[in-house]
């Protein structure tokens, strides 16, 4: 019997090995920290105006005190950013998220908003913000209610990176670590529409 499962541990670490060297054939991004499968296996997802659909209002704690509402951002590309301190790609996404806000700032048009997830002591995440010099609101929202609000949009996977447009309709999701190069191009075309 014990023989029997010490061969079954065998093989299911086996398959695992296997499944994973299969992983960039099946839409899997794989690194040091995460892996995750994306629907229909997309990690860049990209909505022509024609099929945007504002998401709902939501509203929360923020991080620099107060609440933070969805609306207060009328008229303005929103760039959702959901991280967490924990999180290493999250980490060396963050200066890229500052640059991101400064240039939406400077159009008048835009922000960036961070949805801080499963950092259950605000303090650390407000840490966080501070030593990394980080300008841009973020709601405080351990458990990502704020995903609910997304309407169906795929986002539970951290990091997430939704650019919605003046209306907050989603014109991209990306389901990785992203680039600020990656979303100013996405987001500053979005800054001149009505």
């Amino acid at each position: 019997m014990r023989r029997a499962i010490i061969a079954a541990c065998a093989a299911l670490t086996l398959a695992a090995c296997s499944a994973e060297d299969t992983a960039g054939q099946d839409a899997v991004a794989t690194g040091g920290t995460w892996t995750f499968v994306a629907p229909g296996g997309q990690t860049d997802i990209t909505y022509p105006a024609s099929e945007r659909k504002p998401i709902r209002e939501f509203s929360g704690e923020s991080l620099q005190g107060g609440t933070i509402n969805l609306s207060d951002y009328k008229d303005q590309v929103v760039v959702i950013n959901a991280w967490g301190q924990w999180c290493g790609p999250c980490r060396s996404e963050s200066d890229d998220m500052q640059e991101v806000h400064e240039k939406l700032q400077e159009t008048g048009h835009g922000t960036v908003l961070g949805v801080n997830v499963k950092d259950y002591q605000a303090e650390i995440a407000r840490d966080f913000v501070k030593d990394n010099g980080l300008t841009y609101p973020s709601l405080y929202d351990p458990p990502f209610k704020t995903a609910a609000a997304m309407g169906g949009l795929p986002a539970s996977v951290i990091p997430t990176t939704i650019v919605l447009d003046r209306q907050h309709r989603p014109a991209a999701v990306f389901l990785r670590e992203v680039t600020a190069k990656d979303i100013l191009e996405v987001a500053m075309p979005l800054t001149n529409e009505a």
